[in-house]
């Protein structure tokens, strides 16, 4: 993926840009579910381009973002924060663990569980994580005001909060 100019950024904003991937006549009927799909998906491959360059993976930064915010966390707490399953968690843990990025160690109130807490080298990236986040947020709403930042990020929340609930209802027959 290019970088975006300020030029290329005031375009975009006066004229959209056609779909990186086009939209199946069967997503005819999902407009805004397409988009939030082609967006995620951009954005999930930039943000890999600029962690990888700091030796992380999507994903791990979020881990790292709660290790370095709380503190040790037992994995089953990290799968619950990140809304993760167990078996990404483990997976995810063990490719920090490996980095050096992590340790485990015993937890002193539950002998079954061990601790998973951020390493000294670990929070000497927490500056540059922090410096990708920023970079991703600045390319993702290039050209955009301050107003339709607030208003991109309200009409996201709002999508999340539709999607959370419409997950907690049962799904039937003939609501799938």
């Amino acid at each position: 993926m290019a970088e975006s100019t300020p030029d290329a950024g005031q375009e975009a904003a006066a004229a959209p840009q056609e779909a990186t991937v086009p939209v199946p006549g069967a997503a005819g009927g999902g407009p805004i579910s397409h988009a939030i799909f082609r967006l995620a998906r951009l954005h999930r491959m930039f943000a890999g381009q600029l962690l990888r360059r700091i030796g992380l993976h999507p994903g791990q930064e979020l881990v790292m973002m709660h290790l370095w915010e709380l503190g040790p966390q037992r994995q089953i707490d990290l799968v619950r924060l990140l809304d993760s399953d167990a078996a990404t968690m483990t997976r995810t843990v063990r490719r920090l663990e490996q980095a050096g990025f992590v340790r485990r160690r015993a937890s002193p109130t539950d002998k079954r569980a061990s601790l998973i807490e951020p390493t000294a080298a670990s929070h000497a990236l927490r500056r540059e994580v922090e410096e990708v986040w920023s970079r991703l947020e600045d390319f993702s709403t290039a050209g955009f005001s301050d107003d339709e930042r607030a208003g991109a990020l309200a009409t996201l929340e709002r999508l999340e909060h539709n999607l959370v609930q419409a997950a907690a209802r049962p799904v039937g027959p003939a609501q799938q």
